[in-house]
């Protein structure tokens, strides 16, 4: 929502002389509009947007995208540890670590990350001076059909979160549409907030997908305000129907700005939820990542908030 820009008139106490004789006051120049305040918070990526370009270049992609603003990333567990000092040397700052799905449920089947438990791969983001580890998504095969299934995942996630915090380290938990399906009177995301402690879980909100559902990100951010850290930031196209799964059209991935999102409003919101760390994120591009990411970022960095 673009904010409404005061205007005023410069006056002066005494008068500017017109001509030689004539002593009488000079109109009051009007003085243009004190421009209103656009986002200047540190903006991050994440990384999985460039997953299919990013391993054929690195070093220069990553230089690029500071290149662009960008300060901060967001990693996957499995490409970090290769290319933790390429994001240093980029002048980049690794914030966050999505890991491995099993490491929090104890599913792993043939997944083979390179830190085998959730102690493992704190003490590797500590070391690496990272902030926060994320549980990314709770697979398809694991979510179960009943409230009860989500409290025991609950309990899973309280676990991870201690791990956690005894190394100095948040630990979040990130959104798709599916936790927002209606289930026995409430939702699997309630019973999540509900069943983990903020102390130990707290919420890496991606307003794309929380919009697909139908919800409002601005509400939901200012119900949880101060348990939302973390945040993705991606556009949805306009005609992109409500649902609760996950395979939506690839053209319903838009760059911030190019959407149905109303990213001002969002980005105030954010603020005043106490949001540390904003990650641009595209899923899904029609050309160039990187184009997409600076797209998303110069229109980010022009709106008022």
């Amino acid at each position: 929502m673009t904010l409404d820009r005061r205007e005023f008139m410069l006056t002066t106490g005494a008068g500017a002389l017109v001509g030689c004789s004539s002593g009488g006051e000079a109109p009051a120049p009007e003085q243009a509009a004190a421009p209103a305040p656009t986002f200047s918070k540190p903006l991050g990526a994440q990384l999985y947007t460039l997953r299919f370009i990013l391993p054929d270049n690195t070093e220069k992609i990553l230089k690029d995208l500071a290149a662009i603003g960008y300060t901060e990333v967001e990693v996957l567990q499995n490409d970090y540890p290769g290319q933790a000092e390429l994001i240093r040397q980029a002048g980049l700052k690794a914030v966050s670590m999505h890991l491995f799905a099993g490491l929090v449920t104890g599913m792993m089947g043939d997944a083979d990350p390179p830190q085998k438990t959730v102690e493992e791969a704190a003490q590797f983001a500590k070391s690496e001076g990272l902030s926060y580890l994320v549980m990314p998504y709770l697979p398809q095969d694991q979510r179960g059909s009943n409230l009860d299934h989500y409290k025991a995942f609950a309990a899973k996630l309280n676990q991870a979160g201690e791990v956690a915090k005894a190394a100095g380290l948040g630990f979040a938990y990130h959104n798709h549409a599916f936790e927002f399906e209606p289930m026995e009177g409430s939702t699997p995301f309630a019973t999540l907030l509900a069943e983990t402690d903020p102390g130990l879980v707290q919420l890496e909100l991606d307003v794309f997908w929380v919009s697909v559902t139908g919800n409002d990100p601005v509400s939901i951010l200012g119900q949880q305000s101060g348990r939302v850290p973390l945040v993705h930031l991606k556009d949805k196209a306009p005609e992109t129907p409500q649902q609760y799964k996950e395979g939506v059209d690839k053209t319903a991935f838009r760059e911030v700005g190019n959407g149905s999102l109303d990213f001002a409003a969002i980005l105030k919101a954010c603020e005043q939820a106490g949001v540390q760390h904003y990650f641009v994120e595209q899923d899904q591009t029609s050309g160039d990542p990187l184009a997409s990411l600076r797209q998303s970022y110069e229109h980010i960095r022009g709106l008022e908030v």
